[in-house]
């Protein structure tokens, strides 16, 4: 634990090192800047005087001689304004910081990474069909049509279509198209309605004020007896709401439902559409090449730390079943929940499942295997008196 807290607090003080380092290069980028700013007006002010003197001189029967002199006049006073000299210094004082800041970030970061690799065999069929499907879940399709090509992969198009047709629908819902979006949840009503999803209603919804807007109050009534009446048993309040805006018809923005047009509903509409098209489709919302290397990114300093003590001590730690060191993840990547028994310290697994006692305190199965001495007498409970056997242990 103390290994751990000391890491987090190394990487802490890496973090405030390089912010002040970074922070000392905008400054000095900040002053360059203005300065550099500062001698192209001085230079600029120059210019157009002269030009002003040149143009006052050209109407006049003088000849050249009056050019040649202003001419000459501003490249004495150009000289004196010296653009080179003056940014020399602030130049000098940013690139000072910004060589500091390399070498901040080289002490700061391990560049070699390979030595928290694991040598796992991997399926690359598999693998590539999870690159080009986070292609396609971006909307890259030619850039995942052009990877599935050049890695040799089996025909895409069953990885592709749902996407193509998910975006499709998102494009048409920027252009405050509706109607394929309704299309596609109609099509998809009982799957819907199974996870309990208001995604239907939402775009019904937008639908409706849309044709409030045009100011057909005939029209929105009708559309809503066709496709919001259904919802009246369970979003009554919704439809009430979506009722009382007849009577605004062609002023609804200085109403008290003016929030109904505010454009963050129809952002909302197309992340749930995301969302279920990915449910309906048995992938995450998440791309998982995302998630796997966002949470890989997020482990690796502990790995890094852990090769390097390994190393020193002369232990292999790559074919340890379990690392003798937590990983710590945010919570975005917990997605499965983890017992350790508080017996042996042991986590839990389909060999050594958990096991509640009659008292509700748990263990693990080897811990209570030990502690009925292989399960032939009673045990007491390590938490509370009371007593119990095998038998009575359920999973």
């Amino acid at each position: 634990g103390f290994t751990v807290e000391l890491g987090r607090h190394l990487m802490e003080l890496n973090t405030n090192t390089i912010k002040d380092a970074f922070d000392r290069v905008a400054k000095k980028q900040k002053l360059s800047a203005s300065k550099t700013q500062e001698v192209i007006d001085q230079v600029g002010h120059e210019i157009v005087q002269a030009l002003e003197n040149l143009n006052s001189t050209m109407t006049t029967d003088e000849g050249a001689g009056p050019a040649k002199s202003i001419l000459a006049d501003l490249n004495k006073r150009l000289t004196e304004v010296s653009p080179a000299s003056q940014l020399e210094g602030s130049q000098k004082e940013l690139n000072v910081a910004l060589g500091k800041y390399g070498k901040v970030i080289e002490k700061a970061f391990i560049p070699d990474i390979a030595k928290s690799y694991r040598n796992v065999e991997f399926d690359m069929q598999i693998v590539n069909q999870i690159i080009a499907t986070h292609f396609y879940r971006q909307g890259l399709f030619d850039l995942g049509d052009c990877f599935i090509d050049e890695a040799g992969a089996p025909d895409s198009s069953a990885l592709k279509a749902p996407f193509l047709e998910m975006y499709q629908i998102l494009e048409e819902l920027k252009a405050k198209n509706l109607e394929p979006a309704l299309k596609w949840v109609s099509v998809h009503h009982d799957r819907l309605c199974q996870t309990g999803s208001t995604l239907e209603l939402k775009l019904h919804r937008l639908q409706f004020v849309e044709i409030l807007k045009k100011g057909d109050r005939n029209e929105a009534l009708k559309y809503a007896r066709s496709y919001l009446a259904p919802f009246a048993a369970v979003h009554m309040c919704e439809i009430q709401k979506l009722m009382a805006c007849l009577l605004w018809v062609g002023r609804l923005e200085s109403s008290p439902y003016a929030e109904l047009l505010s454009s963050p509903h129809w952002e909302e509409v197309s992340a749930e559409l995301t969302q279920e098209c990915c449910r309906l489709l048995g992938q995450s919302y998440e791309s998982p090449l995302y998630v796997t290397i966002a949470a890989g990114t997020q482990g690796l300093p502990t790995l890094l730390k852990l090769a390097n003590v390994m190393a020193a001590k002369k232990q292999e730690w790559q074919t340890m079943k379990q690392l003798p060191v937590p990983v710590d993840l945010g919570s975005e990547f917990q997605f499965h929940s983890i017992f350790v028994c508080p017996v042996s310290r042991d986590q839990g697994s389909e060999e050594n499942p958990p096991m509640m006692l009659p008292c509700g305190h748990v263990l693990c199965k080897q811990s209570i295997s030990k502690l009925s001495k292989s399960n032939t007498r009673i045990f007491k409970c390590p938490y509370c008196p009371v007593e119990a056997n095998v038998g009575n242990c359920r999973q």
